[in-house]
C-alpha cells in the first residue's frame, strides 16, 4: 500500500537540489572578474593588458565544444598539455605566458563569468542611466530568472503534492474496500499534520538551517565590496593612478614588517605643505589634515600649545584660512553670503570629521575606518609577501589606483588564500631569500621542474597560517 510520508519526502529530495542550484548572472560574473580576472585583463574586454582582450572570447572559441573553453578557463596547462589545437594556438600567440588555474570555478561560475565578459563587450552592461539611449535589451535577456518564480514553482509543487496526497487516500479506501477492510480516511488537516510529514520538516529544517549556518560562519567577518566613507575623503585613483605615487611611499611598512600601517599625516605633510588646495575639493579636505596636527597654512607654522587651544580659537585660525582661499579664488575684496556659508560647512565638515563620542576635539589623530581585516587566528605578514614573495599590492587589494572610494577587492577566504598559493610562482631568481632552497634551484636548472609554487616550499602547512 502506497505511503504518504515516503512519497513525499522523496519527492522533496529529488527537488531540493534545483532550489539550492544557482543560476549564472550578470553580477555573479562581475565579481568572478574583478577577483580572478582583473588583474591581468583589461576591464573593457575589447584591449589587451597583461592578458588578452577577452571580448568574443565564445566565438574565437567556436569550432570547440563549450566544454573545451569551460576546461581552458579552469586549467589551460592541461589542455595544452594534451595538445589541443586551440589551447596550444593560444599558448604560442602569448609567448608561452602561462595563465594562472582556476580549479574551483564551477560550471554555473564560468557562464556567469562569460554572460558578464559578453554583457561588457557588447557595450550592455552596466545598463544605462535613465534618458540614455535605450541599448539594455541583451542584458534583460540574459538575465537571471527572477525570484518570484521559485516561489511560485515552490508554491505549485506543494499544492501537486497536497493533491497526490488526496489521490494516494482515495486509492488507499477503493483499495481497503476490494479487501473488505476498514480504512479511515484522513481529513486534509491530519495529512499536514500526519507524523511523516512533521518528520520530514523538521528534517528539512534541520537540513537548511546547518546549511545557513555553516555557510554564515564561513562568511563571518569577511566584507569584500565594503567601502566605507572615511574621515577624509581620500582618492587613491588621484594619489596612485593620476599622480603615480607608490603605494609603499605612504604603506612603508609593507615592505618592512607584518602590517602595512595607516600613513600618519606627517606623510601626508611631505606634500600637502606646498600643495594645499584639493584638485577636487578645495580646502574643504585638505584643512581636515591641518587641524588634526595643528599646522596654519596661512603663515606655514605649526601653531604653539596647540593641545591646549579650545574648540573657538581652532575655529578662528581655520575658518580664516578658509575665507581668505574663498576670496583668493574668486577674485573678491571681501567675504559674500555665499563664501560664508561655505566657509561654515566647511568647519562643521571639519568637526563632524575628526570628533566622535570618544574623541571630542579636533586634536589628535584622524581615526581612520579600517576595511582589511583577518581574524585573531590567522598570521599575515605583508613584509613576507611584499618582500620576499615579490607580490604586487594589485594581487590582493584590486586596481587601487583606478578606485576614488577605497574598496575591499578579494574575498580573503582561506580557500582563496590556499588556491594562490598553490598556483603562484615561487620568484627565485636574483632572490636571496630563498638561496637555502638547492634542490629546487637544481630541479629548475636541469629541466626537471618548470616552476616552484608556494604549496612545495610548505605554503599549505596549517602553521604557517595559524599559530
Amino acid at each position: 500500500m502506497l505511503n504518504l510520508s515516503k512519497i513525499t519526502l522523496i519527492l522533496a529530495l529529488g527537488l531540493l537540489p534545483f532550489f539550492l542550484s544557482a543560476e549564472p548572472t550578470l553580477d555573479a560574473g562581475k565579481n568572478l572578474f574583478k577577483n580572478n580576472c582583473a588583474q591581468c585583463h583589461a576591464k573593457n574586454m575589447k584591449s589587451a593588458a597583461t592578458g588578452p582582450a577577452l571580448g568574443g572570447v565564445q566565438e574565437r572559441w567556436g569550432d570547440y565544444p563549450e566544454s573545451d573553453l569551460y576546461s581552458w578557463i579552469r586549467n589551460s596547462q592541461a589542455l595544452v598539455a594534451k595538445g589541443h589545437p586551440r589551447a596550444v594556438e593560444i599558448y604560442n600567440e602569448y609567448n608561452k605566458s602561462v595563465m594562472q588555474a582556476f580549479p574551483n570555478l564551477t560550471d554555473d561560475d564560468i557562464a556567469s563569468l562569460l554572460l558578464y565578459i559578453d554583457g561588457v563587450y557588447a557595450g550592455v552592461y552596466p545598463p544605462k542611466v535613465p534618458g540614455a539611449v535605450d541599448d539594455t535589451a541583451g542584458v534583460a535577456a540574459a538575465s537571471s530568472t527572477p525570484t518570484w518564480l521559485y516561489y511560485a514553482l515552490f508554491g505549485f509543487l506543494g499544492f501537486l503534492a497536497l493533491i497526490l496526497a488526496r489521490i494516494i487516500s482515495n486509492l488507499n479506501v477503493i483499495a481497503a474496500a476490494k479487501e473488505g477492510a476498514d480504512y479511515e480516511q484522513k481529513t486534509l488537516l491530519q495529512t499536514l499534520t500526519s507524523k511523516g510529514v512533521i518528520s520530514f520538516l523538521l528534517f528539512a529544517a534541520v537540513i537548511l538551517g546547518g546549511y545557513t549556518t555553516v555557510n554564515n560562519a564561513i562568511n563571518l567577518g569577511r566584507q569584500q565590496g565594503y567601502a566605507p566613507q572615511q574621515p577624509i575623503k581620500f582618492s587613491h585613483e588621484t594619489h596612485a593612478g593620476l599622480h603615480k605615487i607608490d603605494c609603499q611611499y605612504c604603506h612603508d611598512g609593507a615592505r618592512r614588517s607584518k602590517h602595512a600601517v595607516i600613513p600618519a599625516a606627517n606623510t601626508c605633510m611631505n606634500c600637502h605643505r606646498a600643495i594645499k588646495v584639493g584638485s577636487s575639493y578645495g580646502t574643504a579636505e585638505l584643512t581636515k589634515i591641518y587641524a588634526s596636527i595643528g599646522y596654519n597654512p596661512s603663515d606655514n607654522t605649526y601653531i604653539k600649545d596647540y593641545e591646549k587651544m579650545d574648540q573657538a580659537q581652532l575655529k578662528e585660525i581655520y575658518t580664516k584660512w578658509i575665507a581668505d582661499n574663498y576670496i583668493a579664488r574668486n577674485q573678491l575684496e571681501e567675504i559674500n553670503k555665499e563664501g560664508e556659508k561655505e566657509v561654515e560647512a566647511q568647519w562643521d565638515g571639519i568637526v563632524s570629521s575628526l570628533t566622535n563620542e570618544q574623541k571630542t576635539t579636533v586634536q589628535g589623530p584622524i581615526e581612520w575606518i579600517r576595511i582589511h581585516n583577518l581574524p585573531d587566528h590567522v598570521y599575515f605578514n605583508h613584509s613576507q609577501h611584499v618582500a620576499v614573495g615579490k607580490l604586487e599590492c594589485q594581487n590582493c587589494h584590486g586596481t587601487v589606483e583606478e578606485m576614488e572610494v577605497m574598496t575591499q577587492h578579494s574575498p580573503l577566504s582561506m580557500g582563496w588564500c590556499i588556491n594562490c598559493h598553490r598556483e603562484t610562482e615561487v620568484k627565485f631568481d636574483g632572490n636571496e631569500y630563498y638561496k637555502s632552497y638547492e634542490k629546487y634551484h637544481n630541479e629548475l636548472a636541469s629541466g626537471d621542474k618548470e616552476k616552484v609554487t608556494v604549496e612545495d616550499i610548505g605554503g599549505l602547512e596549517c602553521q604557517k597560517c595559524h599559530y
